[in-house]
């Protein structure tokens, strides 16, 4: 069986959905299987991202993609600057 990937925005939408199962009386095991995931997936997915809301976890996958983008534009600066630095010593 494939594994499905959910969206930051998805997982937090459904632990919404599992606290309200276990607020009506499920325990986190039936609440688990109705949301679609293992008990164990539920407990990783609350410790990760339990505290934070929808908005919050679009601006943290934002700031990933820009730190990503800047980590690529650093590498290559050093590089070009490697290539200038053996340039002027004149071994190459």
């Amino acid at each position: 069986m494939p594994r499905r990937t959910y969206t930051p925005e998805q997982i937090i939408d459904k632990l919404r959905q599992a606290e309200i199962l276990i607020q009506q009386g499920h325990t986190i095991g039936e609440a688990a299987r109705k949301i679609g995931v293992s008990e164990y997936t539920y407990y990783r997915w609350r410790k990760q991202y339990g505290s934070i809301g929808v908005t919050q976890a679009r601006r943290l996958r934002e700031l990933e993609k820009e730190n990503a983008r800047l980590k690529k534009l650093v590498a290559e600066l050093t590089i070009d600057n490697d290539i200038l630095k053996e340039a002027a010593r004149g071994n190459f």
